[in-house]
């Protein structure tokens, strides 16, 4: 292999990877070797690789394909011997831990940014999983940072580019590039886990009519293929379904911010039954019935309370796990059921251990993750095809299901707010300001709450017993509702501050109220106790969900 080059490199400061891997605004990454250095170091702290397949993929965004080709000619270089990429460089990050579970790789690499915007003026992103499906988890991460750090040198070949849109084999030097339909796989584990001819039987009533926004993301083509041509939904169901490297234009982040306009699609008794969107890599989902927004939160919770009705799950649920900052809605149904109710860190690694040791079979995330054991990713169709498979089964229309799961269990009002690009040392002040709090705060009456509790949450992980700690404060008050203050770590500008907020109620006669009505004494105490605007100079959020 005499084209192997070795190239003498330096190393960047910046390359620590977040909660969903590396993710930097496009021009930092194609300022070479920016992504060389980063691919380097998962294959020299991942030994394994050499002599063994790799699954590769991505969202379709700007500097995509471009990457792909980077990373075949490192990992012919680097010696492995065979990579499964998606046809045109394509696969959500769903699709790529399916892949990894079925046939065996000895790990995936997707390209993705997720839900933040694309083109040559976003962002891009890149992340490394495991032999299990699903994302590394810290100690691999660490690792492949700290050689970032120390790196001199990195592998590749010259030679031109390998044809990616054919499917079938070709040979890169001594590694062979496989070509793989990027659908079919993941098609077919939704038919074994979902009961295809009652929803069939539910688009072919005539009297449910729906629409998926892919967003010009990567589930276009997916939803097409399930929704449109093996469920029989009717053409043009599937809205913005060809993936498009700046995503439209648009925000591929399926929430009321993003996409009010399926909001308005659902809004009146002529509004359409249902409405749904997943994001840039397709992990994250909303569902909207006729005038009734579903929050994930609630989407969990209804999701284990009926798990029983899904073929997939005809068994129940063994546990479920929520993210600290997700409401406590999940938490109630577990204690009828029974069950483990497990709260960890933000990022969806977390859930991987509980998966892995099958403690749970369900786990979700407010941020529009829900996920279960059929992979190691949050899936963001997968979610809606659970809905749709709900909805045929119950004869019933989300508002009725809704509103039924609030009835048994209490409803946990909630909503976010988002400061996004906040100056960090802004946001470094407020979370100490609040930290300095902690310990005189439980006992107070704030607003007429009493604090029951006040915390930097710590998680130590059942399987493994690690240790992860400062991932977020929690401020309990006796009535059950609560404040989360979390700084996020998938922005690439300045820093996001996240505040979670929830109230409980029992009273059936008083869940039907505007969420703003109940949530603006909070969201107020909130905004005083942290001194949001003092620290950032916000008057309010960028994003309200």
């Amino acid at each position: 292999m005499s084209d192997i080059q070795v190239v003498a490199t330096t190393p960047f400061d910046d390359q620590r990877p977040g909660t969903s891997g590396l993710r930097k605004k496009v021009d930092v990454f194609r300022q070479p070797p920016y992504l060389e250095n980063f691919v380097q170091a998962i294959f020299d702290t991942r030994p394994d690789l050499a002599g063994g397949v790799l699954a590769l993929g991505g969202d379709g965004r700007f500097y995509n394909r471009e990457a792909i080709q980077v990373i075949l000619r490192m990992a012919a270089a680097n010696g492995v011997s065979r990579v499964l990429v998606g046809q045109g460089g394509l696969l959500s990050t769903p699709a790529m831990s399916h892949i990894i579970r079925k046939h065996k790789p000895r790990g995936g690499i997707i390209l993705s940014a997720s839900h933040n915007p694309g083109g040559p003026d976003g962002d891009f992103g890149i992340k490394f999983n495991t032999e299990n499906g699903g994302p590394a988890p810290e100690t691999v991460t660490e690792a492949i940072y700290a050689r970032t750090r120390g790196i001199d040198a990195y592998r590749t070949l010259t030679t031109a580019d390998v044809d990616i849109d054919t499917p079938g084999d070709r040979t890169l030097a001594q590694m062979t590039v496989t070509v793989i339909d990027p659908v079919d796989d993941y098609a077919e584990l939704m038919q074994e886990l979902f009961d295809f001819d009652r929803i069939h039987q539910l688009f072919n009533s005539g009297a449910f009519r729906m629409a998926f926004d892919a967003m010009h993301a990567i589930t276009g083509p997916y939803a097409a293929r399930i929704i449109e041509e093996m469920l029989g939904a009717e053409p043009g169901t599937v809205l913005n379904g060809k993936p498009l490297e700046d995503f439209g234009g648009g925000h591929p982040d399926p929430n009321l911010a993003h996409a009010p306009h399926l909001v308005e699609m659902t809004t009146g008794d002529t509004g359409l039954d249902f409405a749904a969107a997943s994001d840039g890599d397709g992990d994250r989902n909303m569902i909207i019935g006729r005038d009734t927004f579903v929050t994930p939160s609630d989407s969990l919770a209804i999701m284990a309370a009926n798990a029983h009705l899904i073929p997939g799950y005809r068994d129940g649920v063994r546990g479920v796990a929520r993210s600290m900052p997700t409401s406590q809605a999940v938490d109630r149904v577990a204690e009828f059921l029974g069950v483990d109710c497990f709260e960890t860190p933000t990022g969806w690694k977390f859930f991987g251990n509980l998966l892995d040791a099958r403690r749970i079979t369900l786990s979700g995330e407010e941020s529009f993750g829900t996920g279960s054991d059929h992979v190691r990713e949050k899936d963001g169709l997968w979610a809606v095809l659970f809905w749709l498979n709900l909805l045929a089964v119950k004869n019933q229309s989300v508002a009725e299901i809704v509103h039924a799961h609030w009835a048994s269990f209490g409803r946990n009002y909630y909503t976010r707010h988002d400061y996004e690009g906040v100056d960090t040392e802004g946001a470094r002040h407020l979370v100490e300001g609040l930290r300095a709090q902690l310990d005189s705060l439980p006992g107070q009456e704030l607003d007429g709450r009493r604090v029951a509790y006040a915390d930097d949450f710590s998680y130590t992980d059942p399987v493994d017993n690690s240790v992860s700690g400062r991932q977020g404060i929690r401020i309990g008050f006796e009535d059950g509702a609560r404040i989360v203050f979390r700084l996020s770590g998938t922005g690439t500008q300045g820093a996001t501050l996240r505040v979670y907020l929830e109230s409980y109620e029992a009273d059936p006669d008083r869940q039907h109220r505007p969420v703003n009505e109940v949530m603006d004494p909070l969201v107020a105490l909130a905004e005083k106790l942290a001194d949001i605007q003092g620290h950032t100079g916000r008057s309010s959020p960028d994003v309200v969900t």
